[in-house]
């Protein structure tokens, strides 16, 4: 697969999901009044060069959804056992990072990874070879999910309400309120917008999510300093936002459904 080719994105501004309302209101751990999912999709030399280090320096904990056919995953298997090992999550994004060619702006889709026309038999299959390879890095056996491309639609079929059992949680479909939930996919942002971005998200209690790419490289990227500058800010203020791997964020949120159920 040739990465060089993600300048797909939709527009690159804040994505808003419609989701499932659960009972009672969103809380946070520790009285925060946002929670932060910080995630970095497909495997790039540039999270491992880039924003590892500035993680490290922060002590903020990701999670990092690598595309497994990439041969960066192969190539330096000990530095994402190292981000395993340091409390980072590894998330499940498919073997081959299949996306709708049908959508604008998708002729880089190889025919062969074309998701409009795979199955939900075939999906079922890479996702849990997907989940058994992603063991085998890190030893654990609870997944989330973040679909690429946030497309879900098989030629058979959703496979994320179909499959979603396979894993605590997927980006995109989480059952809390519309407006209590905000996504954005950075490209070429400064710090001040990512930072904007998080600090309206706390307005509404509501969690923020940020899908990184490229960190100072490789495609859909922001500069190493926006990066810093966000990471600076939230090791800063973590009464305000709690930021935590996404499984973790996916847990509680979980909890909280259970017990509004209750």
């Amino acid at each position: 697969m040739s990465f060089r080719r993600f300048t797909f994105v939709v527009s690159l501004a804040s994505l808003m999901f419609s989701a499932v309302a659960q009972a009672g209101p969103v809380t946070w751990p520790g009285k925060a009044k946002a929670a932060v999912s910080l995630s970095y999709d497909d495997a790039l030399n540039s999270q491992l060069d880039n924003a590892a280090p500035a993680l490290r320096k922060y002590d903020i904990k990701v999670s990092f959804y690598p595309t497994l056919s990439s041969p960066i995953v192969a190539a330096r298997m000990a530095e994402w056992r190292k981000l395993a090992a340091d409390g980072h999550e590894l998330g499940n994004h498919t073997l081959f990072h299949s996306c709708a060619k049908s959508k604008p702006g998708r002729d880089w889709v190889a025919a062969h990874n074309d998701l409009d026309k795979k199955t939900m038999a075939q999906m079922r299959e890479e996702l849990t070879t997907a989940n058994a390879f992603l063991h085998a890095i890190d030893g654990k056996t609870e997944r989330t999910l973040t679909p690429p491309c946030l497309d879900w639609e098989l030629a058979d079929g959703d496979y994320v309400k179909t499959l979603g059992i396979l894993f605590v949680g997927i980006k995109g479909a989480e059952k809390i309120p519309a407006e209590n939930t905000a996504m954005l996919l950075p490209d070429g942002h400064t710090g001040k917008q990512l930072i904007d971005f998080v600090k309206k998200s706390a307005q509404k209690g509501g969690l923020a999510q940020i899908i990184f790419h490229g960190i100072g490289g490789d495609h859909l990227s922001v500069s190493k300093e926006a990066h810093e500058e966000l990471l600076k800010f939230l090791a800063e203020n973590r009464e305000v936002y709690w930021t935590d791997t996404y499984i973790n964020i996916a847990k509680h949120l979980n909890e909280n459904r259970k017990e509004g159920a209750r």
